[in-house]
């Protein structure tokens, strides 16, 4: 039969996949701390002994269902300041669920908040290269706290001067304040 599972491990791979859907979902819209098993497993219309067994505990699958990617790296074709300012309309965007999850978790769970600082000391590396000497690595993880204000104040804060901008205007209006941190 076509589109029936076939084998006992297809079943168990397409249930495990649809537990992990409904975590994503939950976890993004309550975060870790309000997220339960009994929640996700009524979500992905199983038993909850099932997540469990699947996933040994809360933990363990906040970690399988909430990876975040690495922040794409600078491409050096555009100066520093340019490049973060046009990955504006992508911050601004619908942002996938394990995102969401994890930028609402990262507050009060550490495994959450250490996955986020990793990401992000990356991308202060990578700008702290690109903008050079003095301070750079300060300035750098200024530039990257600012947008990830930005960013927290749109997506999960939904202020409303930031839902109303376009990212073209926010991008313009933050520009002066990002060269002047790369600048030093």
């Amino acid at each position: 039969m076509e589109g029936t599972p076939t084998s006992r491990a297809e079943r168990r791979r397409r249930t495990e996949e649809r537990i992990l859907s409904a975590a994503r979902a939950i976890f993004a819209e309550r975060g870790f701390q309000r997220t339960t098993i009994r929640a996700v497993a009524a979500a992905a219309e199983v038993d909850p002994a099932l997540v469990m067994q699947y996933f040994g505990s809360k933990q363990e699958l906040f970690e399988q269902a909430v990876r975040i990617p690495s922040i794409p790296p600078l491409d050096g074709e555009l100066e520093p300041v340019e490049e973060l300012l046009g990955r504006i309309g992508m911050k601004m965007g619908p942002l996938p669920q394990a995102t969401l999850a994890m930028m609402r978790s990262m507050l009060t769970h550490p495994d959450a908040a250490e996955e986020v600082r990793g990401k992000l000391d990356g991308q202060v590396a990578q700008l702290a290269d690109a903008i050079g000497s003095g301070d750079a690595e300060l300035r750098a993880a200024l530039m990257v706290s600012t947008m990830l204000g930005v960013t927290i104040a749109h997506q999960l804060l939904g202020l409303t001067a930031l839902r109303g901008a376009s990212p073209e205007r926010i991008a313009e209006t933050l520009r002066p304040s990002l060269r002047a941190l790369a600048d030093g």
